[in-house]
């Protein structure tokens, strides 16, 4: 498990799954035994109790939702938000970012998963505004964290993003190709949502290069790691 220094010093529980926890994605596993048996292994890890996950469906959207009650799985939601201590936020990735977040003020939790799809949608500002919008919370309060993820370098995709992203998150690929730093554009979202840049930490890792986490690029066969945050 791979934990972030500065949420880990605001006492949250949180953490990122590795491929020696093995994969915790249902939607394309073949038996779905040895993946129960590894979200075990995590919650285990991060001592929570399993049934406490609470899955975020994600779609590659921007729609965030409130839990005030531990559930098996929200459908059709990229973002979970939470001031309850009995639930812990659950997602699953491989290649796009998980973004945590946390108001030391107001008690309140939020994850996200953002892909390209739900970064050019602005899931991050859309779960900035649920912190504003259910807990109350000031922008400039939340710590913000942002996982292990496909990095700038890697990250190729067609001419057509120039007009989805600014040109400041993109940068030349090989031949009519471009490079998508999903980093730079959630921490851009975050900053025009209001939270200040030096309380957003990165973990540097890029999925595709590092065989400590899963890859759809490297290996489009379903398998993911998680995120979780939940409060202590």
């Amino acid at each position: 498990m791979v934990r972030l220094p500065t949420l880990t010093r605001s006492g949250l529980v949180h953490g990122f799954s590795t491929t020696e926890t093995g994969s915790v994605g249902l939607t394309h596993a073949p038996d779905a035994s040895p993946v129960l048996a590894a979200r075990r292994r995590f919650a285990e890890e991060l001592g929570v109790d399993p049934s406490a996950f609470t899955v975020a469906g994600a779609v590659h959207g921007c729609t965030v939702a409130r839990v005030d009650e531990p559930v098996e799985l929200i459908p059709g939601v990229d973002g979970l938000v939470s001031n309850r201590r009995d639930v812990a936020l659950f997602a699953t990735y491989a290649d796009c970012l998980p973004v945590l977040a946390f108001d030391p003020e107001a008690g309140a939790i939020g994850l996200a998963h953002a892909g390209w799809r739900g970064t050019n949608g602005g899931v991050a500002g859309a779960l900035v505004a649920a912190f504003q919008a259910h807990f109350g919370s000031r922008p400039e309060d939340l710590v913000v964290g942002l996982g292990p993820c496909i990095c700038g370098r890697c990250y190729e995709v067609g001419p057509e993003f120039a007009d989805l992203f600014p040109p400041a998150v993109l940068a030349p690929g090989g031949g009519d190709r471009l490079r998508l730093d999903l980093r730079e554009a959630n921490r851009r979202q975050l900053a025009e949502a209001g939270v200040r840049r030096d309380r957003m930490e990165a973990l540097e890792i890029c999925t595709l290069e590092s065989p400590q986490f899963f890859s759809h690029r490297r290996s489009p066969d379903g398998s993911r790691f998680a995120a979780v945050v939940a409060l202590s």
